[in-house]
């Protein structure tokens, strides 16, 4: 039995490491998880406390309204319920918006280093995608409304990017949406919206009733810290929810995960904690980059793309040896490039020292 054309040759998504099988394959206690943008300082402790009773409604169907996840998050943004839809992660909603909108001869555009999902998703449905190059890591928003053409009807922004973590500003967004005709859908993909710190970051939000073809995603797998949960969430006109709402599943987001995600937004000096936490591992990581004479991303995110000057996969596997997991990923084009999440302060200096261990042993530093 042959899947459908669209869907031959398409790559697998290839998830991070887990910590179990590094365990088992090298024989090691410990391990360090620094490849998939995790929270290492978990969720909210608020969470765990209030969580468990929800165990006794496992018999049930979720809520397939999300009617109480939809009202927290509406009051938190500050937002209309009829402006939200939630999914099985933000992933889903990636998914979502490619099942409503593309078909055959349809195009999307996205940039040529960014999260995969965007460009799996359309090739699924039929679609052309067109991959703009970063510029300096970062998208190229000119180059990308100059791609538009009569056949586009997507183009997906990754705002923090990954996996390169640069921003593009509030005055780039404002020229770049004023450009692209309103029959475009404009998905600004803000992941790792709740880490960012640069005033130049745009307010996606105000410009959702100038632009009613603009979707922004988030979600809650982040800072947060409820990956394992998978809950994602869009905010965008009533018309596209109402559209979205008819390919997506019945009972898409879990009864856990809708009780977590409400439970979350309630500790917010949680989430403001670990944004400290994050800007100074960031400064911890790339001061000792600069040390080391290692080029990096500036990052507005909770990981680092650091170019070592070694093979990747060299870099890597020593660093599983040791116990440490980040990731690699030959389709990013840069053969000597890791992607770090920050992790805490005594994760992050004992993958710098492994680090630096490894190009020492290489010859591309000296011994300090």
């Amino acid at each position: 039995m042959q899947p459908k054309p669209t869907v031959r040759g398409l790559p697998v998504y290839n998830p991070g490491k887990p910590i179990e099988e590094v365990k088992q394959q090298y024989g090691l206690e410990h391990v360090i998880k620094l490849a998939s943008n995790e929270n290492p300082f978990g969720c909210s402790s608020y969470v765990l406390e209030n969580l468990l009773p929800n165990a006794k409604r496992m018999a049930l169907y979720p809520d397939g309204a999300m009617r109480e996840l939809r009202k927290s998050v509406a009051r938190h943004l500050q937002v209309a319920e009829e402006k939200l839809i939630f999914g099985n992660g933000s992933d889903e909603i990636v998914q979502l918006i490619s099942r409503c909108y593309l078909q055959a001869g349809d195009n999307v555009i996205t940039a040529d280093v960014t999260f995969p999902r965007y460009k799996t998703n359309a090739k699924i449905e039929g679609a052309e995608v067109i991959e703009v190059p970063l510029n300096n890591g970062t998208h190229d928003l000119l180059a990308m409304a100059e791609a538009v053409n009569e056949s586009t009807k997507i183009i997906w922004i990754c705002n923090p990017n990954n996996p390169t973590g640069t921003i593009v500003s509030a005055e780039e967004v404002t020229a770049f949406m004023q450009r692209i005709p309103s029959s475009v859908l404009i998905v600004m993909d803000e992941a790792y919206y709740e880490y960012v710190t640069a005033s130049s970051y745009p307010d996606t939000q105000s410009m959702l009733d100038d632009y009613p073809n603009l979707i922004i995603l988030r979600t809650f797998s982040k800072i947060y810290g409820l990956a394992a949960l998978r809950v994602g969430y869009g905010i965008c006109s009533p018309a596209i929810i109402s559209e979205l709402n008819r390919v997506r599943e019945p009972f898409n987001v879990n009864d856990f995960a809708q009780r977590g995600a409400q439970l979350a937004l309630q500790d917010q000096s949680f989430v403001q904690a670990c944004q400290r936490k994050n800007s100074d591992g960031l400064e911890q990581l790339t001061t000792a980059f600069d040390r080391l004479g290692l080029n990096y991303f500036p990052s507005q995110s909770n990981f680092v793309f650091v170019e070592t000057g070694v093979p990747a996969p060299d870099l890597f596997e020593h660093l599983l040896k040791q116990g440490i997991i980040v990731r690699m990923d030959e389709s990013w084009g840069f053969p000597t490039a890791i992607r770090i999440t920050v992790g805490s302060e005594e994760e992050n200096q004992a993958f710098l020292n492994a680090l630096e261990q490894f190009l020492q042993k290489r010859g591309t530093i000296s011994a300090s």
